[in-house]
């Protein structure tokens, strides 16, 4: 800290509570707020790892990751898989987004995306789009703009995925053709 500012205690150090269980007590009366991450962030948060066979999802209440199921069948995440915080698709959750990035990262982080594709679902009869996205701070993805620069192969993997990921639980899924990244904006701003 600098220019004469002061760091700011935890608690007043003139008045110091003769134990650690009043200390605790006495923070807990003070007002403190905690981030929701569907509410209150601004920007992209990761469910599940790439490479990953477990389902996370994020508990709606309580605002943490929860494990919802191991994949039934032999695929894995073919990148990290998330949500976009302040979004309400038609099934009730934020809209879905595939973050594209040479790493996986840890469930519950959150990170920068730029949304460059939407891939139209079809799970169960309802629409569950995703958004495609690449990490805006990976140097060997940030450069992509739109979904149509990737490579066909790596495009050909997503599509595979999600069309084989519930086939061992007995459920349909159907992925459309690939739209461009002004139909995955929209998506956005209409999910907002």
């Amino acid at each position: 800290m600098g220019d004469g500012q002061k760091k700011t205690e935890l608690y007043d150090a003139s008045q110091r509570p003769s134990s650690l269980n009043e200390r605790i007590l006495s923070s807990m009366s003070r007002r403190s707020v905690a981030a929701h991450p569907w509410h209150d962030l601004e920007i992209g948060v990761v469910e599940i790892t790439k490479g990953s066979k477990v389902k996370y999802e994020l508990d709606k209440k309580t605002g943490l990751i929860k494990v919802d199921r191991v994949l039934y069948s032999s695929v894995v995440y073919p990148h990290n898989y998330g949500f976009i915080p302040r979004t309400l698709c038609e099934d009730n959750d934020p809209l879905d987004v595939l973050i594209l990035m040479q790493e996986p990262v840890v469930p519950g982080c959150f990170l920068r995306a730029r949304a460059i594709g939407l891939m139209p679902m079809i799970d169960q009869g309802e629409n569950d789009d995703k958004i495609i996205a690449v990490c805006a701070d990976d140097p060997e993805y940030r450069h992509y703009t739109d979904i149509k620069e990737l490579p066909p192969h790596r495009l050909a993997e997503i599509r595979r995925f999600f069309e084989d990921y519930k086939k061992n639980e007995n459920k349909e899924v159907a992925v459309n053709d690939f739209l461009p990244s002004s139909s995955a904006h929209q998506a956005v701003q209409h999910s907002m």
